[in-house]
């Protein structure tokens, strides 16, 4: 079992920036994967970014790969997404997860709420 809490989310104004972090504990291991999501109200849920526990290889969606820069520690087993020029459309709730790959997670965190407003 590996368990996941994520903190950092909260109101800010468009152009603003927001650090999330992302909590492991549990049978973590060093060849896993942690990746971060989000589910705007009313969509399904997107992937946002990922990255290795071993060698930091990232990866980033698309819509966001300009604007947010994933890093980890494994000593520290947290995992940070901090996210820079925040838009509207970026209000969601932010979910971390963990897997033994980039493409596969087994564990979910319960989210937290990012708001921005315009």
């Amino acid at each position: 079992q590996v368990q996941l809490v994520e903190s950092g989310g909260g109101l800010v104004q468009a152009g603003g920036s927001l650090r999330l972090t992302c909590a492991a504990s549990g049978r973590t291991a060093v060849s896993h994967a942690v990746g971060w999501f989000r589910q705007a109200p009313g969509k399904g849920r997107e992937f946002v970014a990922a990255i290795t526990w071993s060698d930091d290889t990232t990866y980033y969606a698309d819509s966001v790969k300009d604007r947010v820069t994933i890093s980890r520690d494994y000593a520290k087993k947290t995992v940070v997404l901090q996210m820079d020029s925040l838009k509207p459309e970026d209000t969601a709730l932010y979910f971390c997860a963990h897997g033994p790959s980039t493409r596969v997670f087994h564990y979910w965190g319960q989210g937290t709420q990012v708001t921005v407003s315009s």
